[in-house]
């Protein structure tokens, strides 16, 4: 199983900030450890606990072929994000969340293989045919539909589970997934609700340092478990008695 990081590296990376008090949700509770100048202190030990099951989870989709859809736009977790999903090979949301990614999912997978067939004719030459100017706004059309639909490009169906840094950022990824009833993942600071989602992991989803160490956690448990993938076994045919 992938390796769960520690309570003293957890410690270092600040994941343990909550918010100021004041804006915490009672649903956090069974998480908070203390209160100190204002501010909840988050329980590591449950936050280890929670961590390590989830993981335990990731790494078992991930060896049934299963896709973990990453998903954070805001500026501390967007880089994150990116990184961690390309190293294991998931797809990522990192700039807006294009209203319908999951609800309407034809129509986004359209404007994907339109980036993809426009990247191919470029590589290709195909657009060398066209004027200067006509290939600077296929060029700049790239550069737009990569922004927004680049990370999902090669997703071809929709994800099996959705990983969430922020719910509060994410609103709109949180109701998508819950209107189709995709499972998700989601680090819960203490300003959110842990019970939207299936397997919360309690921990600071504002500070770089907190967000990458549980990032890399699950890309990890992600590349675990598509290096001992399971494989499907076909059923021995039954006996068949001679007639007499």
């Amino acid at each position: 199983m992938s390796k769960t990081p520690t309570m003293l590296e957890m410690l270092k990376a600040g994941v343990h900030f909550g918010h100021r008090s004041s804006k915490w949700h009672p649903n956090m509770g069974p998480y908070i450890f203390t209160t100190k100048k204002n501010v909840h202190i988050i329980n590591l030990e449950a936050t280890e606990q929670k961590l390590k099951e989830t993981l335990q989870v990731v790494q078992d989709l991930a060896a049934n072929g299963k896709t973990i859809l990453f998903v954070g736009t805001k500026n501390q977790a967007s880089a994150v994000i990116e990184k961690y999903a390309k190293e294991c090979g998931m797809p990522y949301i990192t700039n807006r969340w294009l209203g319908g990614m999951l609800t309407n999912f034809k129509h986004v997978s359209t404007v994907a293989r339109k980036l993809t067939k426009l990247k191919a004719d470029r590589e290709s030459g195909d657009l060398k045919k066209y004027t200067k100017k006509e290939q600077l706004e296929f060029d700049r059309e790239i550069e737009r539909l990569d922004s927004i639909v680049g990370g999902v490009e090669n997703l071809m169906k929709l994800p099996d589970v959705v990983f969430i840094v922020d719910l509060q950022e994410e609103k709109t990824a949180l109701r998508e997934a819950k209107q189709l009833n995709l499972p998700i993942i989601a680090i819960c600071d203490s300003n959110v609700d842990p019970k939207q989602v299936d397997y919360p992991i309690p921990g600071n989803d504002d500070a770089v340092k907190s967000i990458e160490l549980l990032v890399k956690a699950l890309a990890g448990a992600v590349l675990d478990g598509k290096q001992n993938p399971v494989v499907a076994t076909v059923p021995a045919a039954p006996a068949v008695t001679p007639s007499v």
